[in-house]
């Protein structure tokens, strides 16, 4: 059971990051996709981050980055990105995707700090 718990997260993560590429490739091989794709991970980063924690929307911002670069920027399956504006989109990316991610971590803390109180006012 404490498997489940660990790795169910993570293949979430690695499960939306590959469904987002998938879209965004796709569309890109239709030639219809944005010139900036690597910003529509933003709204599954957060997602993950709300449901899973700050970790793993760390995680899925750097999976995101890294599919960003392989499968949707010139060249095609190369981590080499030969245009240095495509570069500065993925270090952007990554810098509004870990802001994210923290303030996400900030706005649900209260949340916790609430559900703790509650749990702890039922137990006595």
């Amino acid at each position: 059971m404490w498997l489940v718990k660990r790795v169910l997260p993570i293949a979430v993560t690695m499960a939306v990051v590959a469904a987002v590429t998938a879209l965004l490739w796709y569309a890109k091989q239709l030639g219809v996709g944005p010139h900036h794709p690597v910003f529509f991970y933003l709204l599954p980063i957060a997602t993950v981050a709300i449901l899973f924690g700050s970790r793993h929307g760390t995680l899925c911002a750097i999976a995101s980055a890294a599919c960003s670069a392989y499968f949707l920027y010139d060249p095609l399956y190369s981590f080499n990105v030969t245009n240095r504006l495509e570069w500065g989109d993925l270090i952007c990316f990554v810098l509004l995707a870990l802001m994210a991610v923290k303030c996400t971590r900030e706005l649900m803390r209260p949340v916790a700090n609430i559900q703790a109180a509650k749990s702890r006012y039922r137990s006595r």
